[in-house]
């Protein structure tokens, strides 16, 4: 499910960037108000129509029920519901601006149409035995489509943005079924790997006082570590005669980052590509705050 709401963020991003050169308030282009919305009507329907018949085919189903899942994965699946509400809450509201929507209008437009759009997995979810209907992802849900919102209706524009990483760890091959058997599963279903970021820029608030390029921001950063089981206990194997214990923490990372959809390029096809790779943290120095200790990486990816 994650991978395919990644590719149809994907395609959204590429639709969306394509047309920022032009971007204006008024009057509305009705072909692009069109478009836009034809678009996303189709990419909804598709995604959900795609998931129901192939991907939640293959659970057994139930009578509409709610799950608590808050205290799973020490909240990290509720920061990907985030990212993934603020990213699709941006893109979509972006969309209606290009069209000629007002900036207010197209944060309330982009905002809901996230929100909805996600509800409907909730509603998924519902009927699923394994799963159901989760009010803390509504939360997180709702957390990013509101920050992308009020950013965009009273400054028109995002003063805060959030970003992902990954990397590799070892902890999958203990559980693999769960954390993933390969390098593009890991990457989505390990979270051991992932860190989200939150990113800005302090100096916008300085104006000309402070000459520091627009494109240099800083990043706060969580994870955890250790984490082999979603209920955050310690989890115990047995390897070659030996126990091994796993024993969960909460990571923070403090760093610099690069907004790439700020530095100055000309060339049009390169806004493209550094929006479309802007969505990702770049490795840097970084501190991390974790157990009461803190630690220097070099280089974090």
């Amino acid at each position: 499910m994650r991978i395919l709401l990644t590719y149809f963020i994907c395609l959204l991003f590429a639709l969306n960037v394509n047309g920022q050169e032009n971007e204006q308030e008024a009057p509305v282009n009705k072909a692009r108000f069109i478009g836009t919305s034809s678009v996303l009507g189709v990419g909804w329907v598709s995604s959900i129509l795609s998931l129901k018949y192939v991907w939640y085919s293959q659970f057994d189903k139930s009578k509409f029920h709610f799950f608590d899942d808050a205290h799973e994965w020490q909240q990290m699946d509720k920061l990907g519901h985030t990212t993934t509400a603020w990213n699709l809450a941006r893109i979509s509201g972006d969309l209606y601006k290009w069209s000629g929507v007002d900036h207010k209008k197209s944060a309330l437009i982009g905002s809901g149409f996230s929100f909805a759009y996600l509800t409907t997995f909730e509603f998924l979810d519902a009927y699923n035995s394994k799963w159901g209907f989760s009010w803390s992802d509504m939360g997180a849900n709702t957390f990013g489509s509101l920050l992308y919102f009020s950013q965009a209706y009273f400054w028109d524009k995002q003063l805060v943005k959030i970003k992902f990483s990954t990397h590799q760890t070892e902890l999958a091959k203990y559980r693999p079924n769960v954390l993933g058997e390969d390098f593009l599963s890991r990457a989505f279903k390990d979270y051991n790997g992932q860190t989200y970021w939150l990113t800005w820029n302090s100096f916008n608030l300085l104006q000309d006082k402070v000459k520091v390029p627009k494109w240099i921001t800083l990043a706060v950063g969580y994870s955890i570590n250790n984490q082999i089981s979603g209920d955050g206990g310690i989890y115990i194997i047995q390897e070659n005669g030996n126990q091994i214990n796993f024993e969960p923490y909460r990571q923070l990372f403090f760093s610099i980052d690069f907004d790439l959809e700020e530095i100055p390029v000309k060339a049009k096809w390169l806004k493209v590509v550094l929006r479309g790779l802007n969505i990702i943290k770049i490795p840097m120095p970084t501190l991390e705050l974790s157990q009461g200790k803190l630690a220097f990486h070099p280089l974090y990816f």
